[in-house]
């Protein structure tokens, strides 16, 4: 795995760690109050999956 995808895989983990930490669970996941926190951590699953995605494409152009 490149530098710079293994830097943006570790600053997804953490983006999607804090805003797990952030939600306030005894409010309920769809609370109002919450809402922010649940669209930020949706953003960081959706840029770690498009790292993963990068990086096969990566590898995928390296056999050819």
């Amino acid at each position: 795995m490149q530098t710079i995808y293994k830097v943006f895989l570790a600053l997804f983990i953490i983006f999607i760690g804090f805003n797990l930490y952030a939600i306030d669970w005894q409010l309920g996941f769809m609370n109002e109050a919450n809402s922010t926190f649940v669209f930020a951590l949706a953003a960081g699953i959706v840029g770690l999956l498009l790292v993963f995605v990068l990086h096969s494409w990566s590898k995928l152009a390296l056999k050819k």
